[in-house]
């Protein structure tokens, strides 16, 4: 028996032996007048339809296409498994029905070799629902050895660098794409079915606005200037909801200049939305909503297992404001402290900051070090620093702090909202703040956005706003612990020679 990595693992010398091999095929094929990159195929069926509908199908003839994972058989008659978008269904070939010429033509097939087929339905001795060939036409000739099915690809690194060995020879694989694929479009039906409008907002950007991060860079040369991948699309989706949209949201790419880890690619998919006359209660309900709608669409529960770990993503999540979850989580008060005081405390706590830190930094960072880490969740963590939050309103009665939150699930943020900062005066402010902060080598810090200022003082409702990182999402519903599990073609390295 023949299958698919048959030399795919040993060495150059022998790979490109194979792949003369393969050529010399290529030229036999020619030279009988047949072109082995070939045309338009109708199929009548699939593997799956031909395996579902059997009963329906036994003895009729059917038009199948699709890739040659496995042969075996000499002789008179021989078996091989055809691979389709839907699954594998396994050919049978004898010369007594075909005759010589087709099946010598057969014999020369490589795994691979991706072929469409006539034949008719029946059920082996085995119990095997096969279809017999009458019979076949080559579409594509492989002239590469595939990996090794039965195993799966070992190499981690080139089952994200060729992805496409690794849906061949990984089945599992594809699930977990076509279970993203099903989120995102959960994700529109369930905000369009509560009224929110599908909009697009801009890639390119004069000013990167709507988040803390380092921007990519690049050049127009029509225009002769700069302009940078957006890192969020929040300040134009806002500039609608002064415009009268009250309910818009936007599912796209972001980028961001910085590190790639299990958990961060430097470009990645978000969806966020506003709602005019919401606020962040309105958005913590909408996100319990929907992630528990999601993980029902997925996996028929509200409950999901991650790595071991059992979430139960029902509603109501708990919220915790992010003082007490340090106090809780760390063991370190900083309510009412100073800006020296709260540094001295993180620095007994071995903590690295920044220079020029005050009180917020100090939050955030313990945070991350100390809290993050043991959020299993789901719980919203809430009442975050102004500094560090430059888009959000205040809370009313406690206006150090903003009334914005953050999810958190088996340790990752998985989203970020609050109630949107409506005053242009203050949003200046924040701007300005911001600046002062890049000055001081901040790289990540808010730049000033002059015209997002002034459709402010036109007027913006009140408003809540959510953004979800879709890719953190899709772990957490195919329990993936590597970003670039979600990720069918992920940032790389460039490989060496």
């Amino acid at each position: 028996m023949t299958t698919m990595g048959e030399g795919a693992a040993e060495g150059v010398e022998e790979l490109n032996d194979q792949m003369l091999i393969r050529r010399q095929k290529l030229d036999e094929w020619r030279s009988e007048g047949i072109e082995p990159f070939g045309q338009r195929y109708d199929r009548t069926h699939t593997a799956e339809e031909i395996r579902s509908q059997f009963d329906a199908l036994e003895g009729q003839t059917v038009s199948i296409a699709g890739r040659i994972i496995a042969k075996r058989g000499h002789g008179k008659a021989s078996f091989a498994d055809l691979l389709d978008g839907s699954g594998t269904i396994q050919l049978f070939i004898k010369v007594n029905t075909v005759g010589e010429k087709l099946y010598k033509q057969y014999q020369r097939l490589d795994l691979g070799d991706i072929i469409g087929v006539q034949g008719t339905v029946f059920r082996t001795r085995m119990g095997e629902i096969s279809v017999e060939i009458q019979e076949f036409c080559m579409l594509s000739k492989a002239l590469r050895p595939l990996p090794e099915k039965w195993h799966g690809l070992k190499d981690v690194d080139l089952r994200y660098r060729m992805r496409y060995l690794d849906l061949i020879a990984n089945p599992e694989v594809k699930e977990v794409f076509i279970t993203r694929s099903k989120i995102i479009q959960g994700i529109r039906d369930f905000l369009l079915a509560r009224g929110y409008l599908e909009v697009e907002t801009p890639m390119l950007n004069v000013i990167p606005g709507g988040a803390n991060a380092r921007p990519f860079i690049t050049h127009h040369n029509a225009l002769d200037m700069d302009l940078y991948m957006r890192i969020a699309p929040e300040l134009y989706l806002k500039r609608l909801l002064v415009g009268g949209f009250e309910k818009v949201f936007e599912i796209g790419k972001n980028f961001r200049n910085e590190g790639i880890s299990t958990k961060h690619n430097p470009e990645y998919t978000m969806v966020e939305l506003y709602e005019a006359y919401g606020d962040a209660d309105t958005m913590m309900a909408l996100t319990e909503e929907l992630f528990a709608h999601l993980a029902v669409l997925v996996k028929g529960t509200t409950q999901v297992e991650f790595q071991g770990q059992i979430i139960d993503l029902a509603p109501p999540w708990p919220r915790l404001p992010m003082l007490e979850a340090i106090k809780q989580y760390a063991g370190i008060d900083l309510e009412g402290v100073s800006d020296e005081e709260a540094v001295k405390l993180a620095k007994e706590r071995g903590v690295e900051l920044p220079p020029g830190a005050g009180k917020a930094q100090v939050i955030n960072e313990l945070f991350d070090e100390f809290v993050e880490p043991e959020l299993t969740g789901p719980v919203f963590i809430t009442e975050h620093p102004v500094e560090i939050s430059p888009l959000a309103k205040r809370k009313p009665d406690k206006p150090s702090v903003t009334d914005r939150f953050e999810p958190f699930i088996v340790g990752w943020e998985m989203a970020n909202g609050f109630s949107e900062l409506n005053d242009p005066i203050d949003q200046k402010e924040r701007f300005r703040q911001q600046m002062e902060q890049r000055q001081a080598g901040d790289d990540e810090a808010h730049m000033m956005d002059e015209d997002y200022i002034v459709a402010l003082e036109h007027g913006m409702p009140p408003a809540g706003g959510l953004g979800i990182g879709i890719d953190r999402l899709v772990m957490l519903l195919t329990d993936s612990p590597s970003i670039r599990d979600v990720l069918l073609f992920p940032h790389m390295r460039p490989k060496a020679d």
